[in-house]
């Protein structure tokens, strides 16, 4: 019982939870750049939140299922055919032997996740069988998905669901992120931190599962360039000398060199694997205990429908 791919898209992986616990071996978290989409596609199909499933950036695949089984679309909005018959996101959908799924280019929001009932069998290397493309490791070879490739299933069939109204993510163009100083935020001048939190950035088309560049003014910081390499996270808001900063993603690596002047909060960290070249986003500046109080009212409106809310986001 499998999948096969007719046409990859853009860059289809297998993404799960990211690895955990290892930063100071070198090893980066990766997993879903939106776990939060992945954990809504598992929760229709009651899988664990963190069950292997597609990620699709940008322009989806075409799947042809080998077997029945139950499946379900979420993340990004793009317009999605089974045999040529729109079908809907967050919602169960029942594909039958012989069947061909299209997801198409997405609209608003960067990234797609199609996740099966029972999961996709998919390589665990360091706890988690993300693919991270730098290093090779985890999901289909270590890989992107490429044309004939087969996916092995564990199907299971299950009765119809759908994500509840208010519980569907809504996607844009223009973002909002709360976010805190980072370490070298005093060394922005008084302008250049104004700017920052004060207008709209667009997000450049260096845009990746990395980081993302952001275009606008340039921000004038005093490290010239000579600061030692110190711990990032994916959130980290880098400057580098030349004022452009760039958003560090999931797959980013575990150490870096240039001033962290911000840090997106742990709430809307998700909201990353979500933004696409061309999006304009806004930094809501929080302080710590603002952001961790405003965490916590969303794990608990969050936990109605996902449970295990606390370990995704």
């Amino acid at each position: 019982m499998s999948i096969t791919v007719i046409k990859p898209g853009l860059q289809t992986t297998i993404q799960s939870r990211p690895r955990t616990g290892m930063r100071h071996l070198g090893v980066a978290a990766g997993g879903a750049a939106d776990p939060l989409s992945l954990a809504l596609a598992n929760r229709l199909l009651g899988n664990a939140w963190d069950a292997s499933a597609l990620e699709a950036t940008l322009l989806g695949p075409t799947l042809r299922f080998g077997a029945d089984c139950t499946i379900a679309i979420t993340g990004a909005a793009a317009a999605a055919t089974l045999n040529g018959a729109p079908v809907s996101f967050h919602e169960t959908i029942f594909p039958r032997a012989g069947d061909e799924l299209v997801v198409g280019a997405t609209e608003k929001g960067a990234r797609v996740y199609i996740g099966v009932a029972g999961g996709i069998r998919a390589d665990e290397i360091l706890g988690s069988t993300s693919t991270y493309l730098l290093a090779a490791l985890g999901g289909h070879h270590g890989r992107a998905l490429e044309e004939g490739d087969i996916l092995p299933l564990s199907p299971k069939q299950i009765d119809r669901l759908q994500t509840p109204e208010e519980f569907i993510p809504p996607m844009s163009s223009s973002w909002a992120l709360r976010a805190c100083e980072s370490f070298e935020a005093p060394e922005l001048s008084a302008a250049a931190h104004a700017s920052f939190f004060g207008i709209n950035w667009t997000v450049g088309r260096r845009a990746d599962r990395m980081g993302l560049q952001l275009d606008g003014v340039t921000l004038e910081v005093s490290t010239s360039g000579r600061m030692p390499s110190a711990p990032v996270f994916p959130g980290t808001v880098q400057c580098p000398e030349g004022g452009t900063p760039y958003i560090l993603s999931v797959d980013a690596g575990t150490i870096g060199g240039y001033p962290r002047i911000a840090q997106v909060a742990r709430l809307d960290r998700h909201l990353l694997g979500q933004l696409r070249p061309g999006d304009h986003v806004r930094f809501l500046l929080r302080e710590p205990q603002a952001a961790i109080d405003e965490l916590r009212d969303k794990i608990e409106y969050w936990r109605g429908w996902l449970p295990d809310i606390e370990q995704v986001i």
